[in-house]
């Protein structure tokens, strides 16, 4: 059995061995909860990191956005290089989801677009968790949202073995049962392509092509070969296929589950009136006959339960069931995902009613859903919950927290200042070209998206390179405009929300938070905490409160910031520490940003000249592809240029 294997050039230090070691031994006495408390700066990844390799045990490790997951997935990967370390985060790049609104009789048919990245690593996370246990998982939300039944998953899966007896036309078959497509002209994941005696398959959870090269009906070679260029990689003596999506049902309990859904259908309709069951009755019989056809229809997940077996309102399987009974959950930024986690049902639940209620869903579809909170709860064997800010119900369930207030580096929490709100632009503008002087970077929050967007636009008109960190933007872009602000293309980023937990830019040298005193859940104790830790990774960072009046909020924030200061600054004194600024290196890009609404249009003439260098370099390169995709970047940032 593959261990857990910890990869670091630095060992712990500050709070971190003491809280590494009381979290361990808690886990050693069977300790069901723990709290880990830790600041921002302090090293609670590396300390997680040092749990988990403790611990030796299967881990998800969730995380309340994408921007953070990605950030944490990216640091379990460098601390866990030879061990499985996945992402799993919701697929899509935009989601409309179907739904229906009786006021305007208007109904809306669910539309979206997949990213097929995201799936792919979606489809290696469970792979990983059905063949081993050195996994981690680092995941969103969308951990608790209904996913195929784990058993079908690993029990429809296959392996093949060079030497084995099987005919090309099985393999095919086989295939085509676990929703692989044909395609011989474009070979991508979830697709394989036949030529001759060879078999090309692109599992759904790989990057690369599994060549299967026949004799006859036996199998004479088995190799991994590179797609792009088609060069072979290496020589194996067996593959195991896994299904090319989650949702995947053997024909008998297809056959099954349509006789359920018809026997559902039948008892509704007389419930319905003339044009509900008409239209429900259409509907499914349409669904009904895509599934005995092709194994699949838009919106199957609907029917899961029937699929399942599973009675109504009992709850659906997820990725926590792909895990064996013994995994470790870390739940970070704990404050945010714990009632992240409560939110989900209702808000599932009553977007499906009107679809129900009036005859385009049959009532099973309620069992397409999230996870309430109890049953989540089911899943707790043993949690750390870490946060700099736990809530109540983390410390109530724990008891006790673990703190880790000393950062390994020495840095403390830095100075905090009120100012008020009358004349606060102009005073950033001060605080930004002193803090971009001296080679550091700028985080301004703002309330809304509007106000962001405008002072964007504001800050770029008088020479500031700036960037506004839209919601909108697709989740593998987020973390490279993050990596950008660090190498200093650009100095300033605005944002709303996105610019709290996790963001770990050691660069960010001032903190701007306007109307501070709007007191709300962006600007309450916890999240003022959080906002004002972005700037504990630089010895020179400061932050500046806007604000006419002081909120209970405010007090309780700064004091709070002063306590941990306090102790870090004596610690400091104790053990004659200097603090120095992390030193972080920023990764190679690995994600070309298609998206231009964070650019204000006074910075998009500059962006554009960078743009047409980069697409007349790639085009020389024989690049096309990458030289097509930032010609119609410059033509919608031209466009956006001029009003179009």
């Amino acid at each position: 059995m593959t261990e857990f294997q910890l990869v670091s050039s630095f060992a712990p230090a500050g709070s971190q061995p003491e809280a590494i070691r009381e979290l361990v031994r808690g886990l050693n006495e069977d300790k069901q909860y723990q709290t880990l408390l830790g600041v921002t700066g302090s090293g609670k990844t590396f300390t997680m990191a040092n749990v988990i390799a403790a611990a030796q045990k299967p881990t998800l490790v969730l995380a309340h956005n994408k921007t953070l997951a990605a950030q944490l997935y990216a640091e379990f990967c460098d601390f866990f290089p030879k061990n499985r370390v996945e992402y799993f985060v919701s697929y899509y790049d935009y989601y409309q989801p179907e739904s229906y609104i009786p006021a305007k009789d208007q109904y809306i048919e669910k539309d979206s677009a997949i990213n097929p990245k995201i799936e792919m690593l979606r489809l290696s996370a469970t792979a990983s968790l059905s063949t081993r246990r050195d996994v981690i998982v680092v995941a969103s939300v969308s951990c608790i949202y209904g996913l195929g039944n784990p058993e079908n998953f690993r029990n429809m899966g296959f392996e093949l073995a060079v030497g084995q007896k099987i005919s090309r036309n099985e393999i095919v078959g086989r295939l085509i049962d676990i929703l692989f497509q044909r395609n011989d002209l474009e070979l991508m994941p979830g697709r394989f392509r036949v030529k001759g005696d060879t078999i090309d398959i692109i599992p759904g959870y790989f990057n690369d092509i599994i060549r299967i090269e026949m004799f006859g009906d036996e199998i004479e070679r088995i190799s991994e070969v590179d797609k792009n260029t088609g060069a072979k990689k290496e020589a194996l003596k067996y593959f195991y296929v896994y299904p090319a999506r989650h949702f995947v049902t053997p024909e008998s309990a297809r056959e099954a589950a349509i006789q359920s859904i018809e026997a559902e259908l039948a008892e509704v309709l007389p419930s319905l009136g003339l044009i509900e069951a008409h239209r429900l009755e259409q509907r499914t019989r349409y669904d009904i006959e895509m599934i005995r056809e092709t194994g699949s229809t838009k919106g199957i997940e609907n029917y899961s339960r029937h699929f399942d077996g599973r009675k109504a309102g009992e709850k659906p399987y997820c990725l926590l069931d792909y895990f064996p009974d013994d995994f470790l959950l870390i739940i970070d930024e704990s404050h945010q995902m714990i009632p992240q986690l409560h939110g989900m049902y209702n808000g599932d639940r009553s977007r499906k009613k009107a679809l129900i209620d009036y005859g385009f869903r049959l009532p099973s579809a309620y069992d397409n859903r999230p996870l309430k909170f109890p049953e989540f709860e089911q899943y707790m064997g043993q949690v750390i919950f870490v946060s700099a800010t736990p809530g109540e119900y983390e410390l109530n369930k724990s008891k006790t927290a673990v703190e880790q207030i000393i950062r390994p580096t020495g840095l403390v929490d830095p100075l905090v200042e009120v100012r008020p709100i009358d004349g606060q632009t102009d005073d950033v503008i001060r605080e930004v070209q002193a803090t971009i002087a001296r080679g550091d970077r700028v985080l301004i929050t703002t309330l809304t998206k509007r106000l962001a967007e405008e002072l964007s636009e504001f800050l770029a008109d008088r020479k500031i390179k700036t960037r506004y960190l839209h919601s909108e933007i697709e989740t593998l872009e987020r973390t490279e405009i993050i990596r950008q602000l660090r190498l200093g293309k650009f100095d300033v980023l605005v944002g709303i929300n996105l610019l709290r937990e996790g963001l770990d830019i050691p660069e960010v040298g001032f903190i701007g938070i306007l109307d501070a005193d709007k007191e709300g859940f962006l600007r309450d104790t916890k999240s003022l905490i959080q906002i004002i830790g972005r700037a504990a990774r630089n010895v020179n960072a400061s932050v500046v409160l806007y604000a006419d009046t002081m909120t209970d909020s405010m007090k309780k924030a700064i004091t709070e910031t002063k306590r941990r200061r306090d102790l870090q600054v004596a610690y400091n004194t104790k053990h004659t520490i200097v603090p120095r600024t992390i030193r972080k290196p920023v990764k190679e890009k690995e994600v070309d940003i298609k998206d231009t609404k964070h650019i204000p249009k006074p910075e998009i003439p500059n962006v554009v000249i960078d743009l047409e260098k980069q697409m007349r370099d790639a085009a020389e390169s024989l690049d096309f592809e990458r030289a097509i995709a930032l010609r119609d970047q410059i033509k919608k940032l031209n466009e956006r240029l001029n009003g179009k």
